[in-house]
């Protein structure tokens, strides 16, 4: 989805490439960045960023981690690979023209909204 993107913003604030609206998430609470080797997820939101239950301030994402922001916040599943459109919810915010998309699908264990982001295709540095 963002894969020519240095860096990608995630946070309640307008000026996100990804805009959350919940009253755990800061304005600017996370940012993924597209490094010569890898991702990584950087924190700054006041409520904390979680993988595993874990605080985190920088880590390299993994295809499929899960990250929680604030301890009760969203969480979403970062897709480094290719995704079948079909197979996701339905689109929760779009900044781009391009085929990419995060979505929203129910959690049936947690009875939680997950969101999805994903990458039209694995990070070719």
């Amino acid at each position: 989805m963002f894969d020519s993107e240095p860096v990608v913003r995630l946070g309640r604030g307008h000026q996100n490439e990804v805009v959350l609206y919940s009253a755990v998430v800061s304005r600017r609470h996370a940012e993924l960045r597209n490094t010569p080797n890898n991702w990584q997820i950087v924190s700054f939101g006041a409520n904390g960023t979680f993988v595993d239950g874990k605080p985190i301030k920088t880590m390299s994402i993994t295809d499929g981690m899960i990250v929680r922001l604030g301890e009760s916040g969203p969480r979403i599943r970062i897709s480094l690979s290719a995704v079948d459109p079909q197979n996701l919810g339905k689109v929760v915010k779009r900044q781009s023209s391009s085929s990419d998309s995060l979505s929203e699908s129910l959690d049936t264990k947690g009875k939680q909204t997950l969101y999805t982001m994903r990458s039209s295709e694995k990070n070719n540095h």
